[in-house]
């Protein structure tokens, strides 16, 4: 092992509070000296700077051990295994008008999803902070969310219409991704690419046939989704999600739901799934499936984390858990070194070839807070409320969240995911595993 690096029971037993370190030193450089990019592809604006040094207080790697995380991920098909891409500011008067016009708290949602997921293409400003946050990530690919957690379908196009439009109209920039040699070449060609997955599998719901219930699963896929989760936190016909208080496993709909999706090619996650009906998944899908942005219940058992057994069902199919940056889902310190400690479990328990890293966390334009003031100013009333949303219902598990444990994971801190591993001792090929090439196999595996 490199004398530079910290073994992994010394990087845990860090993370764990059992030993103590030095206080972070940059040997002399500054921060700003060793994010900076080669190519000058981004500048460093305070939030992301302040994510870094989050990150590095809590990882303390050598300079060595930062300057070689840092080049490896430059030089690494970097895909995160479920999220979204950055997100821009919405257009503060325009809300502000559809507010004092007696918009409703739908068409007030829509009109906020579509700003934060298409403005960047016709607003300057926030087309840069688009750019320079994908660039300061590292990350050459995101399995994107482009569709709601339902089965509705006009609610799944609603969403991945956005994404879609995004993607035609900024192809100097990012594509969209239909399989995995697409994202290979957007790393070749200094590109970023998306690659849709959905929070819900598309139904007919008339309920003839099962074969005419499915038939828009394959339309789907032509659309671009290549994964979909089997549900999301609430029961429905396939299965029961992660959030309901029993847990009956796969229905034999969602049997004949598993099949079709391995037939057509859009891999199975049940990132939000039951752990019996993420089991019974497994057992009865033909290719790789997944978790993709879960943890280990073996570390902190919630109803988003994946037992030792499911994990294991999961690995026996071919495929991985991707690890999430949630800190109530890592548990522990909730941070950055907690999320190295799931991986770590997973690479030793299971192999390296079946973890990957689902963050599930995205980046917000620095101009968010200036444009919500900007509503405040200018709306003569109060956004119409909603109420909960059915399938955001979520039993209760109490957790003390600080703000360091979430910055230490934010989006842009991709880089420190590296460096984190770096630390731990894995080979650069390991490591680049982990990083992509594992989201990359199983996503060849779905379409072969």
């Amino acid at each position: 092992m490199n004398k530079n690096k910290m073994s992994r029971s010394q990087f845990l037993g860090t993370s764990l509070g059992l030993t103590v370190l030095p206080s972070f030193s940059l040997g002399g450089s500054s921060l700003g000296e060793l994010m900076k990019p080669p190519d000058d592809s981004y500048v460093l604006t305070e939030q992301m700077r302040n994510a870094y040094e989050t990150g590095l207080k809590i990882l303390k790697p050598t300079k060595a051990q930062l300057e070689h995380g840092l080049e490896l991920h430059r030089n690494s098909v970097v895909f995160d295994a479920y999220g979204f891409m950055p997100s821009a500011a919405v257009d503060g008067a325009v809300i502000a008008e559809a507010i004092n016009n007696n918009a409703s708290a739908l068409e007030l949602s829509d009109l906020r999803e579509d700003m934060a997921q298409s403005r960047f293409v016709d607003n300057e400003r926030e087309r840069k902070e688009f750019k320079n946050a994908w660039n300061a990530s590292g990350v050459t690919c995101v399995f994107q969310n482009a569709a709601y957690s339902c089965n509705a379908i006009y609610k799944l196009i609603k969403r991945l219409a956005h994404f879609t439009y995004t993607t035609d109209m900024l192809r100097d920039f990012i594509i969209k991704a239909v399989t995995p040699e697409d994202i290979i070449q957007a790393k070749k060609d200094n590109k970023k690419a998306l690659y849709f997955t959905g929070n819900g599998v598309p139904l007919a719901q008339d309920w003839v046939t099962v074969e005419e219930e499915l038939r828009y699963i394959k339309m789907f896929f032509q659309l671009g989704i290549r994964m979909l989760h089997l549900t999301y936190n609430r029961r429905n016909v396939i299965g029961d999600g992660c959030g309901e208080p029993t847990d009956g496993g796969l229905s034999d709909f969602g049997r004949a739901v598993v099949k079709e999706m391995n037939r057509v090619g859009i891999i199975v996650d049940c990132a939000h799934s039951g752990w019996q009906t993420s089991y019974d998944a497994a057992i009865y899908s033909d290719k790789p499936m997944v978790a993709s942005h879960s943890s280990v219940a073996s570390l902190n058992e919630v109803v988003r984390s994946k037992p030792d057994h499911v994990i294991k069902a999961i690995v026996d199919t071919g495929g991985y858990i991707g690890i999430c940056c949630i800190p109530r889902y890592l548990g522990g310190t909730g941070d950055i070194a907690a999320m190295m400690k799931h991986i770590d479990y997973v690479a030793k328990k299971f192999g390296v070839d079946h973890v990957a890293i689902g963050a599930d966390v995205g980046y917000h334009s620095q101009f968010s807070g200036e444009e919500n003031k900007i509503i405040a100013k200018l709306a003569k009333k109060p956004a119409p409320s909603t109420r909960t949303r059915f399938a955001a219902i979520w039993p209760d598990e109490p957790f003390d969240e600080t703000p360091e444990m979430g910055q230490s994971m934010v989006w842009t801190n991709w880089p420190l995911f590296t460096v984190g591993m770096v630390q731990m001792g894995y080979s650069d090929s390991d490591i680049q595993k982990i990083l992509g090439g594992n989201a990359l196999r199983v996503a060849k595996a779905a379409i072969a």
